[in-house]
């Protein structure tokens, strides 16, 4: 007697009865939904992840080049995939990153709050105008007076008791901006359009889009005062989209420099898990630069020094060269990217968090 046939609730494809799970999908048959199987599964598929991130993570750390080459030998479920290894350690070091980026961004907004003040204090006592009878000296005697709520150390207040008695103050001293700073004001004063006030800077009619947009970015600074806490912000938020970016130029340099250990996907597999390493190490920087803020320089250093010597013996164990040719090729590689690929993927990203902050 032969058996019926049923249908999967997932795939919907034709199976016989007897199987206790779809030879389609593999969804099991009989997939009564209860609280305890919501629960069960939900528990299992977490600590399958998590032993499989274990399995992944010890070997990252001691073992350089041992991920690429399984992965690349075809063991591609028992370890996590390098682009999820690498995604979930680049989400672990920016989470902690941003608490970095936070604190600079504050210190940076309290410096320009100061320079606000500075100025502040300086125009209620009339110095700008050439009429006012304030001195030099009764204007730096005001300062003193009022340093607590100038917030001025005492080395701030010499160096401004330097520039004032040398010369009569102006707004220019402080700021560099390179147009007739006295009439933007006033012309942000009665709220006169932005094209309006770039013009008086110096854009002509016939400016190109991207001057105009510069002109317009510039002005919108100087409103901020001078303030390089936002573009600082747009500039560390577009970090993690252009390192996923950058990690093929990395395994294209590689490439190069090993054209005859495999097609580019085998490079871009070890780049993965190399980048993954690096997270994984800036994680533990930052967790110890929290926890032990005079954490010394030199001891910084030698953890960096160690990522380079992790890719020589990564580089020897995945590539099967010497060790001089290692050390040669990761020199090369690490030359390139650092000195040629960095500074211009950093110019293109401050130009970039610039002209849309």
């Amino acid at each position: 007697m032969s058996n019926s046939n049923t249908s999967c609730k997932n795939c919907e494809n034709q199976f016989d009865d007897t199987y206790q799970f779809c030879p389609h999908c593999g969804q099991k048959s009989n997939d009564k939904l209860t609280v305890g199987i919501l629960f069960s599964n939900t528990i299992k598929n977490y600590f399958s992840v998590d032993a499989r991130f274990f399995r992944s993570f010890f070997p990252l750390l001691l073992k350089p080049g041992y991920l690429a080459s399984k992965f690349i030998e075809g063991k591609r479920l028992l370890y996590l995939h390098p682009a999820q290894l690498y995604l979930f350690s680049s989400i672990v070091f920016f989470f902690f990153f941003s608490f970095k980026v936070s604190k600079q961004e504050r210190e940076i907004r309290e410096s320009m709050a100061s320079e606000n003040t500075i100025n502040q204090t300086i125009d209620s006592s009339n110095t700008l105008n050439v009429k006012d009878s304030i001195s030099a000296s009764a204007l730096t005697e005001r300062l003193r007076e009022n340093k607590d709520k100038t917030g001025l150390k005492k080395e701030e207040l010499i160096k401004l008791d330097s520039i004032i008695k040398g010369k009569g103050y102006r707004r220019t001293d402080f700021t560099f901006f390179g147009f007739n700073e006295t009439k933007v004001d006033s012309l942000i004063a009665i709220n006169a359009p932005d094209s309006v006030i770039t013009k008086q800077m110096g854009r002509n009619n016939n400016t190109g889009f991207l001057s105009t947009k510069i002109y317009t970015q510039v002005l919108k600074l100087y409103k901020d005062n001078g303030s390089l806490a936002n573009i600082l912000h747009s500039f560390y938020d577009t970090i993690p989209i252009a390192l996923f970016f950058l990690l093929p130029i990395f395994a294209f340099i590689l490439k190069l420099l090993c054209y005859n250990k495999g097609p580019f996907v085998y490079h871009l597999v070890f780049a993965f898990y190399y980048f993954s390493y690096l997270f994984s190490t800036f994680i533990v920087l930052l967790l110890i630069s929290f926890i032990w803020p005079s954490f010394p320089s030199y001891l910084q250093w030698l953890v960096i020094l160690s990522t380079f010597i992790y890719l020589c013996i990564a580089v020897k164990k995945f590539y099967n060269h010497s060790w001089f040719l290692s050390f040669i090729k990761s020199s090369l590689a690490t030359f390139i990217y650092f000195t040629i690929v960095i500074p211009i993927a950093i110019m293109l990203l401050m130009t970039f968090a610039f002209l849309f902050y």
